[in-house]
């Protein structure tokens, strides 16, 4: 009996390719900087039982059905929404994702944001590149707004909403919060305090979204919510781009609604060219980099290799996300 096959969607790096070799026939799409097309997709699903895509990749019923020998998909990400788990959970496919290891790198990613535009930071870097450093310092000369001592409101006190805390107690900010599901023990150990969700908007100088992406939470920022910040207040978006109404966001900065913004993450990724994101000045733009390092990146492959490998020999991989393809499809078979 030979190797099963396994697709991956995009090059990783070499230490999750050993971990998949070992144990699989491994194909890799050699696309570096563009996701890989829809009808190529399907049809190299067709002879596979493993398969490693990313957030990019829409993995639906029609894709599963394409791919008949699919035991597991491990997508190289914390979220799934990418993924039907309804429709994975009824065809006996076991999904995956890679949390906990993006934590710390996303919280920092999230933090440099919130410095960076509350200091305009790239924008005077932007104004030295492109004329030089012409005109004498003066006190007005590109001023900033203060972040220590500052109040910082969080919605959604998941792993990487409390680790945001952790970075604003170390700048002596007052960390408020909202989350669905009430973190007493984060209270205690992080000096962090619950408010309604319209309160923390109210209140907050810097609003951090670390929500998944739901039914309920799709434009949970939207032209009201953003007209009840404070207009000196900056809203920071590392979690999902329609999280946030970039319509909405584009007005409310153009009209001063709100001071700022820095966005990781957006509605449509890549980012259009006449995104009218784009030509504001009070907002900080970075291509879904959050996760970033070359050591955060890394780890991810190798868990989402791990755990494709699990399901190939097996095991029950050690971040299934659908727990009742266990009813569907034992393991081991």
């Amino acid at each position: 009996m030979g190797k099963p096959n396994v697709y991956v969607t995009r090059q990783l790096f070499p230490e999750a390719m050993e971990i998949l070799k070992a144990v699989a026939s491994v194909e890799v799409f050699e696309g570096v900087d563009n996701a890989i097309p829809r009808d190529l997709l399907l049809e190299k699903v067709k002879d596979v039982e493993g398969l490693l895509p990313l957030l990019t990749e829409r993995i639906d019923g029609e894709l599963m059905d394409a791919g008949e020998k699919l035991k597991v998909i491990s997508n190289y990400a914390v979220g799934f929404n990418n993924i039907d788990l309804e429709a994975a959970t009824e065809r006996g496919i076991y999904v995956t994702n890679t949390p906990g290891i993006l934590t710390d790198t996303t919280a920092d990613a999230a933090f440099a944001l919130l410095m960076a535009i509350a200091r305009r930071i790239p924008e005077a870097d932007r104004h030295i590149r492109a004329k030089g450093w012409i005109h004498a310092w003066g006190p007005k000369m590109y001023i900033g707004s203060d972040v220590h001592g500052k109040t910082l409101g969080i919605l959604g006190m998941g792993r990487i909403g409390s680790a945001m805390s952790k970075r604003a107690k170390g700048f002596d900010m007052d960390v408020i919060y909202h989350d669905v599901y009430r973190r007493e023990d984060l209270e205690a150990e992080l000096g962090i305090t619950y408010k309604p969700r319209d309160e923390v908007m109210r209140s907050a100088d810097f609003l951090s979204l670390h929500v998944p992406l739901t039914s309920e939470t799709h434009h949970m920022m939207g032209a009201e919510e953003l007209a009840s910040m404070k207009e000196t207040a900056f809203l920071i978006n590392t979690s999902r781009g329609p999280v946030v109404d970039e319509k909405a966001l584009a007005d409310a900065l153009k009209k001063g609604v709100i001071a700022g913004a820095g966005l990781d993450v957006f509605e449509t990724e890549p980012v259009s060219h006449d995104s009218p994101l784009l030509g504001l000045d009070n907002i900080v733009l970075t291509p879904h980099l959050a996760s970033g390092s070359i050591e955060t990146r890394t780890k991810m492959a190798t868990t989402a290799a791990t755990n494709i490998v699990s399901v190939l020999q097996g095991s029950v991989p050690p971040n299934l996300v659908n727990p009742g393809v266990m009813k569907v499809r034992p393991l081991p078979e």
